[in-house]
Formats: structure tokens, C-alpha cells, sequence
């Protein structure tokens, strides 16, 4: 049950960049392979370049190697069944929201812009050949302390990021959610108003 061997492009209801409908987020991840620093760098690039409002750019990343004392602190943030899986990526990333700047002034649209950037980072690193899993089942206190992580910065998710690894490496109940069918509701049921 080899998760590379899976076919996982989305079935569309209507035509979209390849990259997109074959996008998926696995939990399978290679716990053995190093991350190619080089495809790192281009994902988080993509998120460098992502739009932002004002061009605010409200999102920072802690970004831990596997193998690494800040890996094992973002994993140990992670919780409920995301402990079970993700620390065999080869790279963990906090991702937070700047909600305000320097001098206090509002990003009421930080989270949002947060999303933009990791939408980039996803996109480039699956194009690359690299496969991104988000999490919101985080313990955010923990994030917090993290190294350089400011008060003013807002902890919001953890991006696992890494290889394909075999889904047969997970627990049972893992590995049905892992080949299940991807299944997203209807377009019309998406867009609530439409003139």
C-alpha cells in the first residue's frame, strides 16, 4: 500500500493547473532521506513572494530540520494523533501571524495573509517534487517559546514538509485515511452568491 504507487490527482468538476488537483497532504513522510535544502529554499521563497495586504508580509516561519533540538520542540507542540506521524518529516515548520507591527499598529487580515504564504509554499514544494501536510492540532503556548518568536507574533499551524514516504510505516487506522478516496464538496455548494 505504497502511497507513491497511489493515484491521488483530484477529480475537478472543471479544468485547474496540474499542480494543483495533484496536491494532496500524505502523512507518509520518508524517515530517512535529508530534506534537499535547495527545494526548502524554493518553498519558502514562494512564501516570501506570496501577496500580502499593505505588503505587510504578516507570516513568519521557525523552520526545523529533522534530527534537530527545534524539530523535537515543534513536534512536542504537536498533538492528539499528529504526534503519531509527523516527526518522520524531514522538516517541521511553526507558522505564525505578525497581527501587529513593531509599534503596535492592527493586521486584522494577518492569518489571512498568513494562509496566502503557506498556499505558496505548498504549491512550490509539491511542484518540486516535496509533499506538505498542515496542523492545526498544535499547543500554541509551546510554539510560542520557540527561539525568536516575538509576543506580537501569533502561533496559527505546523507544516510538515518532506518526501513520500510508505504508508505502510503508519498504524492501521492511519493508513486508511491515507489511501481514502479525496473528496471535497461541491463547487455550488462553495459559492454561496454567484451574479
Amino acid at each position: 500500500m505504497s502511497t507513491s504507487t497511489l493515484e491521488r490527482t483530484a477529480s475537478t468538476s472543471v479544468p485547474v493547473l496540474d499542480v494543483l488537483a495533484a496536491r494532496w497532504s500524505p502523512r507518509a513522510f520518508d524517515p530517512s532521506s535529508p530534506i534537499d535544502e535547495d527545494k526548502l529554499m524554493a518553498a519558502l521563497e514562494a512564501a516570501r513572494w506570496a501577496p500580502s495586504a499593505s505588503n505587510t508580509q504578516p507570516w513568519r516561519f521557525v523552520v526545523a530540520r529533522r534530527g534537530t533540538d527545534l524539530h523535537a520542540a515543534i513536534e512536542g507542540a504537536l498533538m492528539g494523533f499528529n504526534r503519531e506521524w509527523a516527526g518522520a518529516a524531514q522538516v517541521l515548520i511553526a507558522a505564525f501571524a505578525e497581527e501587529a507591527d513593531a509599534d503596535g499598529n492592527p493586521h486584522p487580515w494577518a492569518q489571512y495573509d498568513l494562509g496566502q504564504a503557506v498556499a505558496h509554499l505548498s504549491v512550490q514544494a509539491h511542484a518540486d517534487g516535496l509533499f506538505v501536510h498542515q496542523m492545526g492540532g498544535v499547543e500554541r503556548d509551546a510554539l510560542q517559546a520557540l527561539p525568536g518568536v516575538e509576543d506580537r507574533f501569533t502561533p496559527v499551524s505546523v507544516i510538515a514538509l518532506g518526501e513520500l514516504g510508505d504508508a505502510t510505516a503508519l498504524s492501521e487506522k492511519l493508513q486508511q485515511r491515507e489511501v481514502a478516496p479525496r473528496v471535497r464538496r461541491p463547487l455550488a455548494e462553495t459559492v454561496i452568491a454567484s451574479a
